[in-house]
């Protein structure tokens, strides 16, 4: 009876430990997924070949090692760094940190290895420089067919530990060779789970993957092994009572060369197997009792029919409670398990509104500008409607009167409106319309003079003044579409920015800066206060009054420069605003 009770309870703890299991095997899985393709995808990044070909000198080392970080903060990944082919590091975002990764040599790394072979390297270690654990992505830069270096993108796993954290339940993932590198236990990292061989201890030596661990096995002793899994004692554990036995469940995860465990405290099923043990042992009892009744009141039969059936009655009962105590908790168990799975997919689900959401952000934020745009919009194409309305009564009565000349004057004066409007209504769908984000070599003058084109409206309500300064020979690598946008912007915001100011003007120049080209927006508001200068490209971070804006202008502005392989920045002044867009000249990109 005891056995049946605790191997019926142990079952009920092994159908929960394998839920938590599944559940934290796929936390793994999508935090490893979420951040697999990101050094591909950096690795496609020209602006990383070039580098390798050509370092330059300082300030292009500082540029790169600024995008690292940039990349790094906007993907909460640990670190981001990039090597050459010897494994030197060249470029990384803790650039500014007390120990950078930047001059130090990581080619004994099996990830790198594995990324000049030419695919994508997985490893887990113990950082040599940093001392913290991570996982690290790697991926060769390429050029051609020729392998100039990796991308690696480190991630930190600790979260992944305080999150998951239970007071009967630990969970440990372990590499190929045993070892314990992540747990819900402080104490159980960097031991192994079983004894390993010299001949591993020596090649884990070798590779530096976890320094100064002693790799000590858990002083654990093997139990029963159940269907649900192993049973297991350890001994000498200050977390849990010494000699206390756990059940030990496994998962693997092929993709990482993990191996996933949970160590469950079984005191709970020993606690209810003695529950039911005591209730059946109080059940013999009292049948003895009754047995012994019978025996000494064998002449009083109706007594001993009405006790007997009394305790029948009161079996019955302790049965049908036994009974439903089981389906209640079975009944249990299966909302449990089904409320986990519908908090994992409304996850996913949210996650993949979030991926469509960030896709519409951008040309959402278009629509708004020209939404606030509309009322000059309207009053731009009021102004040729009207005039086409009054030469078309002028030709009528001209015409009537047979003054032929002076009725083609009027056409011609209709057709020159007509092509005005025109120009005005396609500058605003070019600036409408989706772009694929390719890009190309462009002339910077006429995507400066559509942007202003698209802002007169704004200008006009605001009565001030765009001074142009833009040589006609500078030309850029970026996005017609995007790069007209992040302009629109910045001139949206200085004419808000001048609006009731004594002096009205805007000033839009570009110069030639080596092999890229500086595009300026200054004007004569208020200015940034100095406070606001570190937040101002953080989303829905706005100084504008509420119904002025959403915040969103110039984070997706700095978003489109970064992904244009360039920069947008803003300058402190004494008085007004000054806004830097740097962007990669067309010359440098054969």
């Amino acid at each position: 009876m005891a056995a049946w009770a605790y191997r019926d309870a142990v079952a009920n703890l092994a159908e929960q430990g394998r839920t938590d299991l599944d559940l934290y095997v796929a936390h793994l899985q999508g935090l490893l997924g979420k951040y697999e393709p990101l050094p591909e995808l950096l690795a496609t990044n020209p602006r990383l070949i070039d580098f390798i070909r050509a370092p330059g000198g300082r300030e292009s080392i500082e540029a790169l090692n600024r995008y690292l970080e940039t990349i790094n903060r906007i993907s909460d990944a640990g670190d981001t760094y990039l090597m050459d082919a010897t494994g030197l590091t060249i470029a990384a975002s803790n650039w500014n940190a007390e120990r950078p990764f930047v001059g130090r040599n990581f080619s004994f790394r099996p990830y790198f290895r594995d990324a000049m072979e030419g695919q994508l390297g997985r490893y887990f270690a113990l950082g040599t420089t940093s001392k913290q654990r991570g996982y690290y992505f790697a991926y060769p830069v390429r050029e051609a067919e020729e392998i100039l270096g990796a991308v690696v993108v480190k991630i930190d796993i600790a979260a992944t530990e305080r999150r998951w954290t239970k007071p009967d339940r630990s969970f440990l993932v372990t590499d190929p060779d045993g070892v314990i590198f992540i747990s819900t236990r402080p104490e159980q990292r960097f031991h192994t789970l079983f004894p390993i061989d010299a001949e591993t201890r020596a090649r884990i030596e070798r590779s530096n993957r976890y320094p100064e661990a002693q790799l000590e096995p858990l002083d654990m002793s093997l139990g029963a092994q159940l269907p649900a899994g192993q049973v297991v004692r350890l001994r000498a554990d200050r977390a849990w009572p010494s000699h206390q036995s756990h059940l030990l469940q496994t998962r693997s995860m092929s993709s990482a060369g993990w191996q996933v465990h949970a160590l469950t405290g079984t005191g709970e099923a020993l606690r209810e197997s003695l529950r039911l043990t005591m209730l059946a042992a109080a059940l013999i009892i009292m049948s003895a009792l009754i047995a012994a009744l019978l025996f000494q009141h064998q002449r009083a039969r109706r007594a001993h029919t009405a006790l007997a059936e009394r305790a029948r009655a009161s079996l019955e009962r302790i049965n049908s409670a036994l009974e439903e105590r089981v389906a209640s908790r079975t009944a249990e168990l299966t909302r449990t398990n089904q409320r986990l799975r519908d908090e994992i997919d409304e996850r996913l689900r949210a996650e993949q509104a979030l991926r469509e959401a960030q896709q519409a952000l951008v040309q959402s934020a278009k629509l708004a500008t020209l939404g606030q745009m509309s009322a000059g919009i309207n009053h731009e194409l009021n102004q040729p409607l009207a005039a086409i309305r009054t030469y078309a009564d002028n030709g009528r009565l001209l015409l009537r009167k047979g003054r032929a000349p002076e009725v083609a004057d009027n056409l011609e004066q209709i057709l020159a409106l007509t092509d005005r409007m025109a120009k005005i209504g396609s500058q605003f769908k070019l600036f409408a319309r989706k772009t694929s984000g390719e890009l190309t070599d462009l002339p910077l003058a006429p995507v400066i003079e559509g942007a202003a084109r698209i802002a007169a409206p704004l200008l006009a309500k605001s009565d001030g003044q765009l001074k142009v300064e833009v040589p006609p020979n500078l030309t850029v690598r970026a996005n017609d579409v995007l790069l007209q946008q992040v302009l629109v912007n910045l001139l949206g915001n200085a004419c808000q920015a001048i609006a009731g100011r004594p002096q009205r003007w805007i000033e839009l120049s570009a110069r030639q800066l080596d092999d890229s080209v500086m595009t300026c927006v200054e004007d004569t508001g208020p200015g940034i206060p100095s406070a606001d200068l570190d937040r101002i490209f953080e989303p829905f971070f706005t100084t504008k009054d509420a119904g002025e804006g959403l915040g969103l202008g110039l984070a997706i502005s700095a978003r489109i420069a970064t992904e244009m392989g360039g920069a947008l920045t803003a300058v402190p002044r004494p008085t007004g605003a000054c806004f830097e867009l740097r962007l990669p000249a067309a010359e440098i990109h054969p």
